[in-house]
């Protein structure tokens, strides 16, 4: 991949490029009528050619607009093919709004509606498939390696089992340097003498076929986002000691937003995390699990289920407000921090079930939707939208901006999450894909206070997930929430 100023020159330039070429096009009278003759979404369109001089300032204009409505993309910022593609087309888009708002108000500057649109529907296509082609990543296995970590021992053995080239490595400062010999040894450098006399000896045993190479340290842990484009990085091993929230996740979610493979050695591997049929020491971590076709039907059924939940739930989320307001007159929604993908967190909206300031006032450690139906915190309406399911309804907003999923392993406070894997539940497994409304211990009526249980469902989850998997996942939860709605109906 292309880096630094020779990135952002290759950039501007083929967009310059994309967008004059793509105007000139769509202002051809031979491609205005197979357009507006041929093309469904173009038949209302009247052909219009615009003079040279208007195609000169609309020349100017569309580069100057839609070249700055992609300013982001001009950093040589590797990341995923649908990331980039969903990016420049949302660019293109803004850019393309622009120039409509710009010829509304110049009218002597205005491009014809069919010009207009025929330009922004070729830079749609174009313009996402020229970033992806100067963002493409060598197709060597590894190609530049850089090692991540804080355990010495790991990064000792990677170093002696990475076949590729190794850039250097990240770490904390405390570890001592190491230098790689030629023979693929590795020696402490805990003085410049020692190191001297190692090298010095290292040079004998290999017989005069080669120097040292030297490991270097290329910063500590949080340049990892700059130096995977300072370094064009193809591949990361990371090497820790634990798969905490803070290194390991953190390191895997900026590899998945930089489109780089991260591996790690097999001895070290979760069985969740490692792609199957991997073999060799250095194995890889599956960033993106879901096939890419899946992974986009999944989103835009999240989108589809919130947004047609919302629009049809909206009456009741009204007398829902009403009823909270007039029972004790306190606030309507209840906000936590949950956990999300990759240890990461983010606040979670319910409708308020119970009490003010509940947790705070008792020292409550449980979810507050694990709560039992006794508990004398939970106001009167509070026990009928839990028995409803409908204090959930707001989490809807979270599905739809992207935070949680319609289906995945429930979100548990961070707190939470680490008095669970402190007690040596392997908990931090559940963070590697995006949390969800509902998922598969869920719909079998296991909660937060069997941990253990709950972790082997979500994880299953995590082997399983498909799109159809999902989908089955939602219907028998459906299903659920009617079963209670009429059992708490007829109860009362």
């Amino acid at each position: 991949m292309l880096t630094g100023w020779r990135y952002r020159v290759v950039s501007v330039v083929g967009v310059a490029v994309l967008v004059v070429s793509s105007l000139l096009i769509a202002n051809h009278p031979a491609t205005q009528q197979l357009f507006t003759t041929h093309v469904p979404l173009f038949n209302r369109l009247e052909p219009s050619v615009i003079d040279v001089v208007s195609l000169g300032w609309a020349v100017v204009l569309s580069v100057l607009v839609i070249g700055g409505s992609l300013l982001p993309l001009y950093r040589p910022r590797p990341s995923r093919v649908l990331d980039t593609v969903f990016y420049a087309q949302k660019r293109v888009i803004v850019g393309g709004l622009g120039l409509a708002a710009f010829g509304y108000f110049q009218w002597s500057h205005r491009l014809p509606r069919a010009t207009l649109t025929m330009t922004v529907g070729l830079l749609l296509v174009t313009v996402p498939l020229w970033f992806v082609w100067i963002r493409r990543r060598p197709t060597a296995d590894a190609g530049r390696t850089l090692l991540v970590g804080d355990d010495l021992e790991q990064i000792e053995r990677i170093a002696l089992t990475v076949d590729s080239e190794i850039i250097g490595c990240l770490r904390p400062a405390e570890i001592p340097d190491k230098t790689v010999l030629a023979d693929g040894g590795l020696s402490m450098s805990d003085s410049p003498q020692e190191s001297a006399r190692g090298n010095a000896t290292a040079a004998e045993q290999v017989d005069g076929h080669g120097g040292l190479e030297s490991l270097s340290r290329l910063g500590g842990l949080s340049r990892l986002n700059d130096v995977l484009v300072e370094e064009d990085i193809d591949t990361v091993v990371l090497a820790f000691r634990q798969a905490d929230r803070g290194d390991f996740f953190g390191a895997l979610d900026v590899c998945h937003d930089h489109g780089v493979k991260a591996k790690v050695h097999r001895e070290y591997a979760d069985s969740v995390l490692v792609s199957e049929g991997d073999v060799g020491s250095i194995v890889d971590v599956d960033l993106e699990p879901w096939d890419p076709l899946d992974h986009l039907l999944k989103r835009v059924f999240d989108i589809a289920f919130a947004v047609s939940a919302l629009l049809v739930l909206t009456p009741v989320v009204l007398a829902i407000s009403i009823a909270i307001k007039l029972d004790d007159g306190g606030s309507v929604l209840y906000c936590q921090e949950r956990t999300a993908v990759l240890g990461e967190s983010f606040p979670v909206y319910k409708f308020r079930s119970m009490i003010e300031n509940a947790e705070e006032a008792t020292g409550a450690k449980i979810s507050e939707e694990d709560s039992g139906d006794v508990d004398p915190r939970v106001t009167r309406v509070g026990h009928v939208l839990r028995k409803t399911h409908l204090d959930e309804i707001p989490q809807l907003w979270a599905i739809l901006t992207g935070s949680m999923s319609v289906v995945g392993p429930r979100p548990e406070r961070p707190e939470l999450d680490t008095e669970i894997q402190s007690d040596g539940v392997d908990w931090s497994k559940r963070w590697f894909v995006k949390p969800g409304l509902t998922g598969l211990a869920q719909i079998n009526d296991v909660t937060g206070y069997e941990p253990g249980m709950k972790l082997r469902y979500d994880l299953e989850y995590v082997r399983q997930q498909s799109f159809w998997f999902d989908v089955k996942i939602v219907i028998r939860q459906i299903w659920k929430v009617l079963n209670d709605v009429r059992e708490f109906s007829s109860d009362e």
